[in-house]
Parts: C-alpha cells; sequence; structure tokens
C-alpha cells in the first residue's frame, strides 16, 4: 500500500508554455518495512521510485527464490551486476575493518535464533559449532563479476546493510533528474539533501532506548539537522528481540560468537556519505559494543557516531558521540551528552 501527497504547492503550466514549477511531493507505504520519502520537483516520479523498489528486491529478497542473491545462495553460475558488487564489497570491507564481528554470512545463526527465514532446532553449543563452520567473510569473495564461496554452505543475507543501500538506489534516481532536495527514509535508515519544505535543513530524530517491540514510542533523545547531503541509520536492540521461554533475545548476532549479544550499545546511530555505510556500520557497533565500537571509528573513516549507551548501574544510560557528529545535533535538543 502505498500513498501519494502533494504537500506544497500546485502543479501548474504556465499559459505561455513554459515548465511546471518544482514543488514538494510525499510518497509513503510499506513492504518489507514503512517507507517515507520527500522530494522536490516538477512530477511525482511514482513509475520511477517503483522500478527502484522492484530492482532492490529483484537483487537482494531472500524470501523470493527468484533474487540474485538467492541465485547466488543455491550456488547458480549467476553474474551480479555494478551494484550488488557496490554493496558486496562495502560488506565486505566492513568485515575486515571489525574482524569479522560484521559479516553478511551469518544467515544460518539468524535462522537458528529465530530472526531469518524459519525457526531453528533446539540450539545447543553443537549445534552453533556446526554452522559456525560455513560462516565467515573470509569464505566468499567476487571474481570478476560472479560471487565465489569456499564452502557450497555460505548463504549471504544483505539485511544489515540493504535498507540504507535502496535509500541511496533511489538518491541516486533523483540525483539523475537534478533534484536537489530530498528525504529518503526506508526502514529508519535514511538519505538526506538540500532544504526541507519550510526551506530549512532536514531534522531527524533519535529515539529514546527503551523495551518496545512494536514500535509505537516515539519519545525522542536528541534531534538532529543535515547542513550537507548524508546517508544516517540507527540500530537498536531495544525494539528488536523476541521473547522464548521467559527470556529476551536481542536481533544482534555476534558471528564469532554465535549468538545474540547485548553490548553495552542499546542504540547506534551512524552518519556517512551513504546510507549502505551508515547502515553496515550502525549493525556493527551494536555487535563490538562502546569500546571497540571506538576503535573501528577510528578504522572505518568517513562516518560519526552518536551511541547511547547503558550506564554502569544497568537501570540508565549515557550518551556518546563522535567530535565530527557535533555539526548535526540541533541546539537545546541535547538530553544528555559526553563528547569523546
Amino acid at each position: 500500500m502505498r500513498f501519494l501527497i502533494l504537500i506544497l504547492g500546485l502543479v501548474g503550466v504556465c499559459l505561455s508554455g513554459c515548465a511546471p514549477e518544482p514543488t514538494y511531493y510525499e510518497v509513503t507505504g510499506r513492504l518489507h518495512t514503512p517507507y517515507h520519502i520527500k522530494f522536490q520537483y516538477t512530477e511525482s516520479l511514482e513509475e520511477e521510485i517503483d522500478a527502484q523498489l522492484d530492482y532492490f528486491y529483484h537483487l537482494f529478497n531472500a524470501f523470493d527464490s527468484t533474487s540474485v542473491i538467492s541465485r547466488v545462495n543455491r550456488g547458480e553460475p549467476v553474474e551480479v551486476d555494478t551494484l550488488f558488487q557496490k554493496v558486496f564489497n562495502r560488506a565486505q570491507e566492513v568485515a575486515a575493518l571489525t574482524d569479522g564481528a560484521y559479516d553478511i554470512t551469518c544467515a544460518p545463526l539468524i535462522n537458528l535464533w529465530g530472526f531469518g527465514f524459519k525457526d531453528g532446532d533446539t540450539v545447543t553449543a553443537a549445534v552453533i559449532d556446526s554452522v559456525r563452520a560455513f560462516i565467515g567473510y573470509e569464505k566468499v569473495h567476487l571474481e570478476g563479476n560472479r560471487v565465489v564461496k569456499a564452502d557450497p554452505r555460505v548463504i549471504l543475507n544483505m539485511s544489515s546493510i540493504a535498507d540504507g543501500t535502496v535509500c541511496d538506489m533511489i538518491a541516486a534516481m533523483f540525483e539523475s533528474k537534478g533534484i536537489q532536495n530530498y528525504m529518503v527514509e526506508f526502514g529508519g535508515e535514511m538519505r538526506v539533501k538540500g532544504l526541507n519544505p519550510s526551506g530549512e535543513a532536514w531534522r531527524l530524530g533519535i529515539t529514546k532506548p527503551t523495551d518496545d517491540s512494536t514500535g509505537l514510542n516515539q519519545e525522542l533523545q536528541q534531534i538532529i539537522r543535515f547542513p550537507m547531503p548524508r546517508g544516517m541509520a540507527t540500530s537498536g536492540n531495544y525494539r528488536n528481540f523476541y521473547v522464548k521461554d521467559g527470556k529476551k533475545y536481542a536481533h544482534t548476532i555476534d558471528p564469532i560468537e554465535g549468538c545474540p549479544v547485548q553490548r553495552d550499545i542499546l542504540s547506534a546511530t551512524i552518519v556517512a556519505a551513504d546510507g549502505m555505510t551508515a547502515d553496515a556500520c550502525a549493525t556493527a557497533f551494536m555487535v563490538l559494543g562502546s569500546e571497540r565500537a571506538k576503535r573501528f571509528y577510528e578504522r572505518m573513516k568517513g562516518i560519526d557516531y552518536y551511541i547511547i549507551c547503558a550506564d554502569s548501574t544497568g537501570q540508565g544510560f549515557r550518551v556518546e558521540y563522535s567530535p565530527g557528529f557535533r555539526q548535526y545535533l540541533l541546539e537545546n535538543s541535547v538530553i544528555s551528552r559526553h563528547e569523546n
């Protein structure tokens, strides 16, 4: 389901035959996650947006047996295009810089713990060890336009980078049309450029980390603004978990440990030049925890972070952010902070 709203002005044609005046459009809908798009242009671009969404699913939808990633996972001799290669290479870069804490081959572990395609068997140490035997970013690489796996059981899952990627795809389409003002939000991951309908820099909110798997709690911790084109992603276990036999399991899987982990980071927001980088890095931060994440930040150039961490009592939280993140903070909207 999708809705198109004309949110500012009327599209008209001058009597003399001049081009329509640009106006702001808003497109919303829901696929595997809600999406929300605003942009200034002379037409709604519904078909163009649909084409980008369709192509995104054609490449990365692991639930579709005909998608490119499903064919790769089955070991078929499929050629992958430059976009697939770009996303794959960025994921592998983040994996290498985190020493495997971020890993797009951990799909079997996601399935095992009940977050993926199907519910797994009873999880024991022996089962985890058997699955870890064919997990590891070093077990897969590109040769030309083909994905080569060291073990045929290796399965790719791009969910940790996918929402940022589709934001980039739509942003690239906007750029090809010369659109200067837009906001693309997909499942909480975003790409922004230019000004909002009020003529100001786009403003986005970071929600407080409270246990809420419904996503209904929208109380804000911090409002940020974007004086320049950027991608942003936020990851947090406080909304992504399930309860089994009275125990809460976080959705963040450590590929090395082979199980869900809850580090001291409750929420990680990353700002980068593009959405896919921000998306992958936000997931990496959740796996690493604050101290290791800050070391990763020093290695991963071009990103800034804003993290909300559990305090020493486990009842409250503290905020830390990189020096470069200060430029995005909206004055008088900071609840608490500690700059690193």
